[in-house]
């Protein structure tokens, strides 16, 4: 892989730090225990790692409470835990045209079988940001919760959530944002955004291993909430019903132990560079990025057009190229950089932007890892391929 420019970041980060898999080695190797299962050394140093984890989330996001942060098996299953644990059949929720099917989905099974009513916010078709104000248009008396992405998947939009927060605070509605595309690589202070659940995955901006990921609740929102899986826990065994106390309530079953203690080091990895500097990094391979697809001819890129409201999530197309996917195919035979094509799971973020009916876009994204070289080889391929017959 050495020779190849990984650049499908906004799928799974790739490569991560050498710490993640040493960790997950340690406890294949020298723990394997279930922790709360056992009073046995090997059982309490899991339990322990596994709470340290949960402290270095929560000091990165600036949450409330550790024990606030719940360990699911990625930004999907965080999501439902959320949206099916707080809405009720009556309830109304608002959304935005940008969301991923992790929150569209979900969704659409609620108005669909259990009498839930849902509006969806368009947004701007060049940048694909949401008006604040039209969200706080929309609420309702029966208004339970808003569901927002922070960073688009397809497009890089960064959505003004601190704006947004401040809204749903104000009209005591909660506030769900799904930070798959930006959390361990912006800012995020769930406390001054006004976010009352957060969602992210353990394996994209967190550099942790695949099925990790969690979800953030604001202390008091549990009240509100009603699980949606019971089981063992490893704590008050004697009661057949789910324990009420926090993070138990909602981590029914054994933990992912293995996937979680090589998250914990790639969000530990995070705080010691800093999720600033890391941001300052990123905001620089995103400003080459946009200076070398500049004037490119027959290319279109999708989203935001400066570094405002902007990650490093690119969607594009060049002319001639019909199916996104043999764009992916040509840049990756050619120049072994490698890409996603196609619609990204997200419908109707590419019905905003006008690629739904023409199979998507191809998408480029960062990751920590990347450096300036690197993305303008990417733009010195793209230019080649505009300057190229297709079929040649």
């Amino acid at each position: 892989m050495s020779t190849r420019l990984y650049m499908d970041n906004a799928a799974t980060s790739f490569p991560k730090p050498p710490e993640v898999s040493q960790a997950m080695a340690h406890y294949a190797t020298d723990l394997g225990a279930s922790p709360g299962r056992g009073a046995y050394v090997e059982a309490r140093e899991t339990g322990r790692l596994m709470q340290q984890c949960r402290q270095r989330i929560n000091t990165l996001i600036h949450g409330e409470d550790e024990n606030h942060v719940i360990f699911t098996l990625n930004t999907t299953d965080a999501l439902n835990l959320a949206v099916k644990g707080l809405v009720r059949p009556g309830d109304h929720v608002i959304t935005t045209w940008m969301e991923h099917n992790s929150i569209l989905r979900p969704l659409n099974h609620l108005v669909q079988h259990h009498d839930v009513q849902q509006t969806r916010i368009p947004c701007d078709p060049q940048t694909g940001l949401v008006d604040p104000d039209a969200i706080r248009a929309a609420i309702q008396p029966n208004t339970r919760l808003i569901a927002v992405v922070h960073g688009s998947n397809v497009t890089g939009t960064v959505q003004p959530i601190a704006q947004i927060g401040q809204i749903a605070r104000q009209c005591a509605v909660p506030l769900l944002v799904d930070a798959a595309q930006t959390c361990g690589q912006l800012p995020i202070d769930v406390q001054a955004d006004c976010i009352d659940l957060l969602a992210a995955p353990g394996h994209k901006g967190l550099l942790g291993p695949l099925g990790t990921g969690f979800l953030y609740l604001r202390p008091g929102i549990e009240n509100m909430m009603r699980t949606v899986r019971e089981g063992g826990t490893g704590s008050a065994s004697e009661h057949d019903v789910q324990p009420t106390f926090m993070p138990d309530r909602f981590e029914a079953g054994s933990h992912n132990a293995i996937g979680i203690l090589g998250l914990s080091q790639g969000v530990q990895w995070i705080l010691d560079q800093g999720v600033d500097a890391l941001w300052k990094h990123q905001q620089t391979l995103i400003q080459t990025m946009l200076d070398g697809l500049q004037g490119l001819p027959g290319l279109t890129c999708y989203g935001p057009p400066t570094l405002a409201n902007r990650c490093g999530v690119f969607s594009l197309r060049i002319q001639g190229y019909d199916d996104p996917a043999a764009l992916s195919h040509r840049l990756e035979d050619e120049f072994d950089i490698l890409t996603r094509s196609g619609i990204h799971c997200a419908p109707l973020a590419h019905q905003t932007i006008g690629t739904h009916a023409i199979g998507g876009t191809t998408r480029l994204s960062f990751g920590p890892f990347l450096q300036i070289h690197d993305v303008q080889a990417a733009c010195q391929a793209l230019a080649h391929l505009c300057q190229q017959p297709v079929s040649s």
